[in-house]
């Protein structure tokens, strides 16, 4: 399995599994979702998919990025925001009540953790999903990646929204 160095708070960490680029078809997940039921790439059939990964809900990056993405993305017809982290399916569900977004989609890799090797962001020391994001068009093929190395940053969000809208 490959490994490479993220950070949290210049602190380094190992992610594992393989980087996916730009071009690369998409692999299947198997995820949680907070009624916990099993969820994979075909229950997002035919739609264009923002799939935003972070490590933790409960943490302020990763609630202002899953806000973003999920509020940009509200309007638009044939896309969905998928928020992907190792976060018990609950935390998930208490998170999405207390934000105000019960509409949301955030999917739980804690069983498994298979997304987070399938996606190169498993982090290994502590069972967490290193921060990234991935535009799939409506065959799964990635027209957008972003790999962050530093887990307390945010992600460019106009690039990749702006990748999302330009596949609509």
């Amino acid at each position: 399995m490959e490994k490479r160095t993220v950070y949290m708070h210049g602190n380094p960490l190992t992610a594992l599994g393989k980087k996916l680029a730009t071009g690369d078809q998409a692999p299947d997940f198997k995820l949680i979702d907070n009624d916990l039921k099993t969820k994979t790439m075909k229950d997002y059939a035919d739609v264009v998919k923002l799939i935003s990964v972070v490590p933790s809900l409960d943490t302020g990056v990763c609630d202002k990025q899953t806000r973003r993405f999920n509020e940009e993305i509200a309007g638009l017809k044939g896309a969905v925001a998928i928020t992907v982290s190792a976060d018990l399916p609950f935390a998930q569900k208490r998170w999405c009540g207390s934000a105000g977004l019960d509409t949301a989609i955030t999917l739980s890799d804690h069983r498994e953790v298979s997304f987070g090797q399938a996606y190169g962001v498993l982090i290994e020391e502590l069972r967490l999903l290193a921060r990234a994001v991935f535009v799939l068009d409506k065959e799964n093929k990635i027209t957008y990646v972003e790999y962050l190395e530093e887990m307390t940053e945010h992600p460019n969000y106009e690039a990749a929204l702006e990748a999302l809208r330009s596949i609509l």
